[in-house]
């Protein structure tokens, strides 16, 4: 299972996203005005804003927001204007870290991500330093004592998943980005209910670093996820759910 999809999803659970649900709106809001200005404002024929409302519905912002956001997007008369970066670098323990990246001033981004890198024993790296580590994937999350295995496979194979596997306490259905929406649609028809469902960044192979690592990784992690600018981070651990509980606490 992707190591850091897990730990967003235990995150969860404690509530951690909860206390800063302004700074997650904030992002959702920025990811759908950048969406609807590149590809246009009808999320039928624009895939990226249709991820990017979806991710805001997921994370229970308002209908209105979105629409504000969207118009905001469509427009142009408000000057905004975002570039998109990706900054790549590893972390304890040899992690590689790809931090995708939504900015209005370049510099900050760049000073502000390095010392984050910096201050938690990580290393900002060149362009294609790790992004070749990881491939674009769907991934749904469904805890595994809440669905019957045969009817979880079922589904999710008849909807176009290409995997299925199981990891601690939870499913894990993979799809191609292109078939996402559908799986996910697949599973709730029959009302399966999952513990979250994105498309995201995966690993093509892991790192497992030890526990004083995994501590200092994951403080890097969510200090980079802190960042405004900063709109997701991957990263490649590996790290045993009952460490990242022990260390969510």
């Amino acid at each position: 299972m992707s190591g850091h999809s897990k730990w967003a999803t235990i995150k969860r659970k404690k509530g951690a996203a909860d206390a800063k649900r302004g700074q997650l709106f904030s992002k959702l809001t920025r990811a759908i005005i950048v969406a609807a200005k590149e590809g246009g404002p009808d999320p039928e024929s624009n895939a990226t804003l249709a991820n990017a409302i979806q991710k805001a519905r997921d994370n229970s912002m308002p209908k209105d927001n979105i629409e504000r956001a969207v118009a905001r997007g469509a427009g142009s008369s408000d000057g905004e204007a975002y570039e998109s970066i990706a900054y790549e670098g590893y972390g304890p323990g040899g992690v590689a870290i790809l931090c995708l990246i939504l900015t209005d001033n370049r510099n900050r981004a760049a000073s502000d991500v390095r010392h984050i890198f910096s201050k938690h024993g990580g290393a900002l790296g060149t362009p294609g330093t790790v992004a070749w580590q990881f491939e674009r994937k769907g991934i749904i999350l469904v805890d595994a004592d809440a669905v019957d295995e045969d009817a979880l496979m079922e589904a999710a194979l008849e909807a176009g998943a290409e995997d299925i596997t199981v990891d601690g306490s939870q499913w894990q259905v993979t799809t191609a980005p292109a078939d996402f929406a559908s799986v996910r649609s697949g599973l709730d028809t029959i009302g399966i209910a999952y513990a979250s469902a994105e498309l995201t960044m995966v690993a093509k192979s892991t790192v497992a670093p030890n526990e004083a690592e995994a501590r200092r990784l994951l403080k890097l992690v969510d200090a980079l996820e802190d960042n405004d600018d900063v709109q997701e981070v991957f990263a490649n651990f590996d790290i045993s759910e009952e460490m990242l509980e022990a260390v969510a606490v």
